[in-house]
């Protein structure tokens, strides 16, 4: 039995030119000759007139090599199925007189027989073996068998994977109601966040004009502390020292100024009281002195 021949390979040409720039010429006449050829086959004697141009006689010189190559391929099939068929005829016809000389031919035999044979004939076909040997049958039915185990398992994991979508469906449907949920909750708050909104531009407002009035007040009094001689270092806790230094001072002085008072109730004699007064001024002063001298350091150090 002969077997069916590979195609040949189908070439793709190209247009060649001449040194001179034209085209080849014998391409020209195998583009015509195809055409023509077609053209016949068609039921038609005159083909069309057109431009040869190099890239028409390009595109159709392959054309024409493919077409020419397909025919040829097309033109063996068919040989070797009419040689196929000749010998299957010569095969039937011996296989027919064969049984005919053992009294087995088809018109000898019962109906059921016949019929019988063609239901395993058709089995045959169908299970696609070349004879009908008991064991060519089980052979196609362990193959059949193969085959069903392979659709059984192929089916058991589409199944699976049916069933793993279909959960990812529910979920996907679920996350998409809460969605349509949330989103008209949403839609329901937008009047009222609106109206929040508008509260706030107003409020906003406000808060803008009052920051522009304590910008204002701040520059005043920082101009107003600069005025004064405020610095910076002069903070909080180097104020209550300086207060709690005053009021150690103010202790200390306190005992010169009662013995001040009761100098009022001196003596008649002007001269010693005029130098017991004195004394005590001195003593006044230079207590002022020191305070003042105490505060003087306390703000250079603050300064510092």
């Amino acid at each position: 039995m002969n077997e069916t021949p590979d195609l040949p390979p189908q070439p793709v040409n190209e247009l060649s030119k001449t040194s001179s720039g034209s085209f080849d010429a014998n391409r020209i006449n195998e583009v015509k000759s195809w055409l023509s050829s077609q053209f016949d086959a068609a039921g038609k004697d005159i083909v069309p007139d057109f431009e040869y141009t190099p890239r028409s006689i390009s595109h159709l010189h392959n054309i024409a090599t493919i077409s020419q190559a397909k025919t040829q391929a097309a033109t063996i099939i068919s040989n070797d199925f009419r040689l196929k068929a000749a010998e299957y005829r010569s095969q039937a016809a011996r296989i027919r007189e064969i049984l005919e000389n053992v009294g087995l031919a088809q018109e000898g035999l019962p109906a059921n027989v016949v019929a019988s044979s063609q239901v395993l004939a058709n089995v045959a076909n169908l299970l696609n073996i070349r004879d009908t040997e008991l064991s060519s049958f089980l052979v196609a039915m362990g193959d059949v068998s193969l085959r069903k185990t392979g659709v059984e398992d192929k089916r058991a994991k589409v199944q699976k994977e049916s069933k793993i979508l279909l959960d990812y469906t529910r979920k996907a449907i679920a996350r998409l109601t809460y969605l349509k949920r949330t989103l008209a909750q949403l839609e329901d708050d937008v009047a009222p966040c609106e109206t929040q909104m508008e509260g706030w531009k107003t409020n906003l407002s406000i808060l803008v004009s009052k920051e522009r009035q304590y910008l204002q007040q701040y520059s005043n009094y920082k101009a107003m502390l600069n005025r004064v001689g405020y610095t910076p270092e002069i903070s909080h806790g180097m104020l209550v020292e300086m207060a709690e230094h005053r009021k150690d001072l103010e202790k200390k002085t306190k005992p010169i100024l009662d013995t001040l008072r009761s100098y009022q109730d001196l003596p008649p004699d002007k001269a010693l009281a005029a130098l017991a007064i004195e004394d005590k001024k001195r003593q006044y002063n230079a207590a002022e002195k020191y305070l003042e001298d105490v505060l003087q350091s306390a703000l250079a150090t603050s300064e510092d």
